[in-house]
């Protein structure tokens, strides 16, 4: 009996002693355990970075992918950008051009149509002179004076004969209108066909008697800076008028220019333009009153 209590409590020891060294065992195998799992996650670790810097990682690829995306996607919204601006940049170009090309044929218009009016204006009172001429030509030419010629003598010598120059014809330069024209021409034609007055010391047969002009009220007429000064009231271009002449006409008109030193006017019944000098004005040959453009 107690002998069976002694083994009991021998194997009890014995048991304490294994129990101890199992825990002792799974504290080394633990140990163990963790140290490999840290041996691993370097290694793992390691080869991460290596791979990184060769460029193989996974997870750099996959973030260098995304990055790629994003790259060409801003490259292709910068393009679309570049071109919408540049054609909007064209259409204007286009738009500006357009206007530009518009505007120097209306001026070219304007420029030719203002140098023919001109040009037909000069053409006119150039075929009134040229008529007035040839109606009055007895009266235009230069008479030659009359010398009486010595006989020569013996012993004189021989006359040199007079290389001077001929006087030139005489010009007529006329500051009148048509209608001022057309009247002098009516009035020389009378004269021409009525019978010849007795001719006087004063006034010899070839030339015509001159009807005198009663004198006329004179008024203020100046231009400044484009603008024409008439009566006590400033004119400008575009402006409507009426323009009363001597004769009791009354003709409306618009102002198409103003020069120096006269202004042209444009009839609205036929668009024909007239041009009037200041000297007309002041002496009253013309008169100017304003109307209303409607």
């Amino acid at each position: 009996m107690a002998g069976n209590t002694l083994m009991g409590d021998a194997n009890k020891d014995t048991e304490d002693a294994s129990e101890t060294d199992l825990a002792k065992h799974d504290e080394d195998d633990y140990v163990e355990i963790k140290e490999q799992m840290y041996q691993d996650k370097l290694a793992s670790l390691k080869r991460q970075l290596t791979q990184l810097q060769e460029g193989t990682l996974q997870e750099y690829q996959k973030r260098m992918k995304k990055l790629d995306q994003q790259y060409k996607e801003r490259l292709r919204n910068a393009d679309l950008f570049l071109q919408l601006e540049t054609e909007q940049v064209e259409r204007n170009y286009i738009k500006e051009k357009k206007a530009a090309v518009k505007e120097f044929d209306d001026k070219k218009v304007e420029l030719k149509e203002n140098l023919i009016a001109e040009l037909e204006e000069k053409k006119k009172m150039i075929e009134n002179e040229k008529l007035t001429m040839e109606l009055t030509g007895d009266s235009m030419e230069v008479k030659p004076i009359m010398t009486r010629k010595l006989r020569r003598r013996p012993n004189d010598p021989v006359p040199i004969p007079d290389k001077r120059r001929k006087p030139a014809p005489a010009q007529l330069n006329y500051l009148l209108t048509e209608e001022q024209i057309t009247e002098d021409l009516r009035t020389l034609n009378k004269q021409l066909k009525s019978p010849k007055r007795p001719a006087s010391p004063s006034s010899p047969d070839h030339m015509p008697a001159a009807p005198m002009e009663a004198p006329s009220q004179r008024y203020e007429a100046r231009i400044e800076e484009g603008k024409l000064y008439y009566d006590k009231r400033w004119y400008h271009r575009s402006q409507a008028i009426y323009l009363e002449s001597k004769e009791n006409t009354k003709i409306s008109c618009v102002i198409s220019s103003v020069g120096t030193n006269e202004i042209w006017v444009r009839k609205t019944s036929d668009s024909t333009k007239m041009r009037i000098y200041l000297g007309q004005l002041q002496r009253g040959a013309f008169v100017i009153r304003r109307r209303s453009a409607a």
